[in-house]
């Protein structure tokens, strides 16, 4: 099976891993070295953040 490439940037996604506290994990063990429940918490913000920037773009249109 092939395996998808991510749609987030790698920029992104270590600016959400700092803000959710978990970057020092991924600098040591790379991403496979975090936990299922902050891949989740990544997802979710970033589902968070695109739903703002829609909402703010549908206001100023």
């Amino acid at each position: 099976m092939a395996r998808r490439r991510g749609t987030m940037s790698e920029a992104f996604k270590v600016e959400l891993a700092k803000d959710l506290g978990f970057y020092d994990t991924i600098a040591q063990e790379g991403w496979g070295g975090i936990r299922a429940k902050d891949a989740g918490n990544m997802v979710k913000r970033a589902l968070e953040i695109a739903e703002r920037a829609m909402a703010q773009s549908n206001q100023t249109e």
